[in-house]
């Protein structure tokens, strides 16, 4: 597995990257053709978080990407908290891989009201609505978007004429999803 490690505003002893492309390298292992890697440490400024040192993981491979963020005192202890969660997720993705390739599709089960009922490890829709996409640019979304105070907000760009979606990112800015199709 290629593993590359960077950093904003946090050194990058040889001690981390060392611990970085073991336990990030054992991950490889789950899932088969998970052949890059990226390890990105951060350093929340806010004197009011304790868990400062933030470990942001992506792995990419046979058309899957698996992501994690964790945070922790010190940036070993967020290795080791992100190491776990990718692993709980690589896991999950290998038992629906071999579901896939070995079963094919599983039979939906339907409830009393005839609604689709999720597996054990399915999630499960809990809430739909129906919405009317609006026509506007990326700018005017996000104006929407601090309006009406929700993390993302979809709508169709006029510009491209397709649907899009801003939302609001962990470091307080927005970013842009725009339909490429």
């Amino acid at each position: 597995m290629e593993i590359t490690v960077s950093a904003r505003q946090v050194d990058v002893t040889s001690a981390l990257r060392d611990a970085v492309e073991e336990k990030i390298g054992r991950l490889s292992r789950y899932v088969e053709g998970m052949d890059r890697a990226e390890v990105h440490f951060s350093e929340e400024r806010n004197p009011r978080i304790a868990e400062s040192q933030v470990c942001e993981v992506t792995l990419e491979g046979h058309g899957h990407v698996v992501r994690c963020r964790a945070a922790a005192i010190d940036p070993f202890a967020a290795v080791d908290i992100a190491e776990e969660k990718l692993e709980r997720q690589l896991r999950k993705l290998k038992t629906r891989v071999l579901q896939r390739r070995h079963k094919g599709p599983r039979p939906v089960e339907l409830d009393a009201a005839g609604h689709a009922e999720a597996g054990e490890d399915e999630p499960s829709i809990v809430k739909t609505k129906k919405y009317v996409l609006t026509p506007m640019t990326p700018t005017e979304a996000a104006i929407q978007l601090d309006l009406v105070d929700h993390d993302f907000w979809f709508f169709t760009n006029v510009d491209t004429g397709r649907a899009a979606v801003v939302y609001r990112r962990t470091d307080g800015d927005v970013g842009l999803i725009d339909d490429a199709g």
